[in-house]
């Protein structure tokens, strides 16, 4: 930062995000530095095969002269704080799925099954009756069993720091709108909001695009050729969008989770929620009707469903 101050003005600064974060913008920005954050999905051509950092950063200087640079969002360090929690709650997540998955196949190999459902209070007290001779075995199952509870304590703990900053403002109106549509908890709703920032810069038809949930394509002629989805853009809040995109499969219904999350709020928020249940759900059936399959027909809905999010957050 000293060096860029020595620079002759008028100085502008451009750098790729990524894992250095945002401190050198805001700081750039507290020097009376122009500084732009680029996205790095719009800087290197697919056919570019030779990467170097001499080569970035000349790319890097073109682009900004010619004003080609696609830049990113600089959240506030507050917002930044919040979106790192949130993803430390996806890790832990993940590891308490990882954890789960050792000690489940451990016990199969050895004949051990659980009829009912697993993960629960009685299937606890199951896995705690377990008993395996001395040795090697015991050993690897007390490893396992350890590393689960080890696992589950962290994730509850960041789920519980999650909900009580989603509680506060900023942050606390837009939660309680977002938590009244069918699939959306509050951790899922605060993730939304910290992964996307401010709502308002956004256009409902935008979303799907800036999350990577319309098909790619690669037409030529009258030839139309649509594949997969593009998965730019910001894959957590793709992931928690399909994964809310699921509970539309089945007709609405008040569910006692649902109304509970629902209570004081207004009659708009409730009636758009409402419409946009029924819509969503409609959507489903549509597709399935039209013989397209489950992956394609969760994809569409949770496209939609950012829409119907978006409308909800902005919502005055």
């Amino acid at each position: 930062m000293a060096w860029l101050q020595t620079l002759p003005a008028p100085v502008r600064v451009v750098y790729e995000a990524g894992p250095t974060g945002y401190r050198l913008a805001r700081s750039c920005v507290e020097a009376g530095i122009s500084c732009v954050v680029a996205a790095p999905s719009r800087i290197r051509p697919a056919a570019d095969r030779v990467k170097t950092d001499r080569r970035d950063a000349e790319r890097l200087a073109r682009l900004l002269r010619l004003g080609e640079i696609t830049p990113v969002r600089v959240p506030g360090p507050e917002e930044e704080a919040a979106r790192d929690l949130v993803r430390a709650g996806e890790d832990a997540r993940g590891d308490l799925m990882r954890a789960r998955h050792r000690l489940s196949k451990l016990l199969l190999r050895h004949g051990a099954v659980y009829d009912a459902t697993a993960w629960t209070r009685a299937h606890d007290a199951w896995l705690r009756r377990q008993r395996f001779p001395g040795g090697p075995l015991a050993v690897v199952f007390d490893e396992c069993y350890s590393r689960m509870i080890d696992a589950k304590t962290r994730r509850d703990a960041l789920d519980k720091a999650i909900t009580e900053l989603a509680a506060s403002d900023p942050y606390v109106d837009v939660v309680d709108r977002l938590v009244c549509l069918r699939g959306v908890s509050t951790l899922t709703a605060f993730a939304l909001t910290v992964e996307l920032g401010d709502w308002h810069r956004f256009r409902p038809e935008s979303l799907g695009p800036f999350l990577g949930l319309t098909p790619s394509e690669h037409s030529s002629g009258e030839r139309r050729r649509q594949g997969a989805i593009t998965k730019t853009g910001n894959t957590h809040a793709r992931r928690l969008l399909i994964e809310a995109a699921w509970h539309h499969r089945r007709p609405p219904r008040r569910s006692v989770t649902l109304e509970r999350r629902r209570e004081g709020k207004s009659l708009a928020v409730r009636a758009q929620a409402d419409s946009s249940a029924r819509r969503l759900h409609g959507r489903w059936l549509a597709l399935e009707a039209r013989g397209k399959p489950r992956l394609i027909v969760v994809v569409a809905v949770a496209r939609e469903l950012a829409g119907h999010c978006w409308a909800l957050a902005t919502m005055e």
